[in-house]
């Protein structure tokens, strides 16, 4: 028998990816990446700094155009390849990623009075407009439905969905009235693809409905029509254009269209997956199963991690959701992440330009190895984008201690880097402090893949190996995957991942006596997170950077 293939699109901040691979073995045999051609960099920007959208018109052209490269790749790749090996599609998106749609589905954005309203486009996951709607979400939900902030941490956030669709209505009606429904990205692509884009038509996946817009089966699905309209009448009105259920990556939503088969060269009728978010099939493409938490290293972090549903769980606060089935079905799945990792070493290379010229992060990676830890005397805040986790708080700035006039620009490269490791480890102490425990780490992303130091130094900050994927493209192979299993190419998650995952040879391991120093740094980096993150805190920070001074003296003896 000739070898079967499927595909994982993937689609990112800036660009969306098509991988082709193997389904017997994992091997990825084409890919292809095409930048958005709207916005900056793919994103649309305004004067709000808070603002971030996308035209829901690169979705298209970008699945078209890398799925026709991807399978021309895979053509030179493997000889005798033929698209009609291709047994079926998945679909990972960033999330939550909402955009407007009229009646039969379709974005408001493609009418042509709204073809230039950023409100009309679809709201990308770091838009944080929304922040003043969050926080009277959270305070509704606190005081009339406790059980829904309970399962999304304890705080609903300006990144998810109905502070989106609640800040559109207060500040674009027009867009709002026009608007039969939202849909997530996650859940447009598939429906694009199979012509189900109709809200009678419409399957939604269970990851962004869980873990971005309260949805929870124990509840009836989407917080209820009474609590929405608290909010305001016509959000109440708008419950009832949600769909009824939402339904884990195993299922097909359909078969690609007749016209879709045309404009990439698939066969027609092949299914379509469930769509989910790049992190959880990110998880999935680096083998997530219980006791292993998977880090999805970009411009931010999504750690993930899964649960039996048999397992009694406790609600963890601060984590982005606890959703059954949003990972593996047959699992809990828990989010948890930071809002800038590489975004923030991206700031001091590109934005700040130390020595008044664009250093290259390899030149900085190189000079901060150099660096013993504590040498710098400085303690960084990874909060430049707000916190995810475990304070869900997107008032929160970023913060950097310990500077003298003798500062280098590699010393700041690496706090930033050590900043990131300890907001990491803080996430890692959140799930074993509520039972979750971590067995395993294994990483992914471009940083996994590229940045020595930052592994090194994740190794060294936590005192635990970091493993890394086997693959590079780890969210478009975990779509991969569940185009495998909902094609029938595997019985399950399980037995695709044993087939199409592995992990590289490389092990960063901790170092014992760098761990030792970074236990005395953490500490200090618990006592600033606590004194600016919680309303609690009431402690004394005049030791802090005495402390500091007294680390770098020792190891530079």
């Amino acid at each position: 028998m000739s070898a079967q293939y499927t595909i994982g699109l993937d689609y990112g901040t800036n660009s969306v990816r098509a991988l082709i691979v193997n389904v017997a073995n994992g091997q990825e045999v084409g890919t292809a990446v095409w930048g958005y051609a709207h916005g900056t960099a793919g994103v649309i920007l305004g004067r709000d700094p808070n603002l971030a959208r996308q035209h829901p018109a690169d979705y298209l052209q970008g699945a078209e155009i890398t799925i026709r490269e991807a399978l021309a790749k895979a053509g030179d790749t493997v000889r005798g390849f033929k698209p009609e090996q291709v047994i079926g599609i998945g679909v990972d998106t960033t999330g939550s990623t909402p955009l407007p749609v009229d009646a039969q589905g379709q974005p408001l954005a493609f009418q042509k009075k709204f073809a230039s309203n950023p409100a009309a486009m679809a709201w990308l996951w770091k838009d944080h407009t929304g922040v003043e709607e969050a926080a009277e979400i959270t305070a509704l939900a606190r005081k009339m439905r406790p059980q829904y902030l309970a399962k999304c941490g304890g705080t609903y956030s300006s990144e998810w969905f109905f502070s989106k669709i609640l800040h559109c209505l207060r500040t674009s009606p027009e867009v709002f009235n026009a608007a039969h429904s939202w849909v997530e990205l996650a859940d447009y692509v598939p429906a694009a693809l199979t012509g189900t884009e109709a809200p009678d038509k419409l399957t939604v996946g269970v990851c962004a409905a869980g873990h971005k817009a309260m949805y929870n089966d124990a509840w009836g699905g989407y917080p209820d029509a009474k609590f929405l309209a608290k909010l305001d009448p016509k959000l109440g009105e708008l419950r009832a254009r949600l769909r009824p259920q939402a339904f884990a990556v195993d299922k097909s939503v359909g078969g690609l269209t007749e016209a879709w088969a045309e404009r990439t060269g698939l066969p027609a009728g092949i299914p379509v997956a469930v769509g989910a978010f790049d992190a959880h099939l990110g998880g999935v493409g680096s083998g997530i199963a219980p006791g292993t938490l998977v880090k999805i290293i970009g411009t931010s972090t999504c750690d993930m991690m899964v649960a039996p549903v048999g397992q009694k769980l406790a609600d963890i606060p601060g984590l982005c959701g606890i959703v059954n089935g949003s990972i593996l079905p047959g699992f809990y799945g828990l989010e948890a992440g930071q809002s800038a990792v590489g975004d923030i070493f991206n700031w001091w290379v590109n934005y700040i330009q130390p020595h008044g010229e664009k250093l290259s992060h390899k030149a900085l990676d190189e000079e901060a190895m150099k660096l013993q830890p504590g040498e710098s005397g400085l303690i960084a805040l990874d909060w430049n984008n707000g916190n995810r986790t475990i304070l869900v708080d997107q008032k929160l700035t970023g913060l950097l201690v310990g500077q003298t006039l003798y500062t280098t620009p590699a010393e700041v490269y690496r706090a930033l880097i050590e900043g990131t490791a300890y907001g990491a480890l803080t996430i890692i102490n959140r799930f074993e402090e509520y039972g979750v425990k971590v067995k395993q780490i294994v990483n992914c992303g471009g940083i996994a893949e590229k940045s020595a130091i930052t592994m090194q130094v994740y190794a060294d900050v936590t005192g635990r190996p970091m493993k890394i994927s086997r693959s590079a493209q780890t969210c478009a192979l975990g779509a991969a995957i569940a185009g495998a299993v909902v094609a029938g190419a595997h019985k399950n998650f399980a037995a695709a991942q044993k087939a199409m995952t592995g992990l590289k040879p490389k092990v960063y391991t901790p170092n014992a006596k760098n761990h030792a120093t970074y236990k005395q740094l953490y500490a200090l980096y618990k006592q600033m997170h606590d004194a600016f993150g919680t309303k609690e805190w009431n402690g004394n920070l005049f030791d802090v950077m005495k402390q500091l001074i007294e680390v770098r003296s020792r190891v530079r003896k």
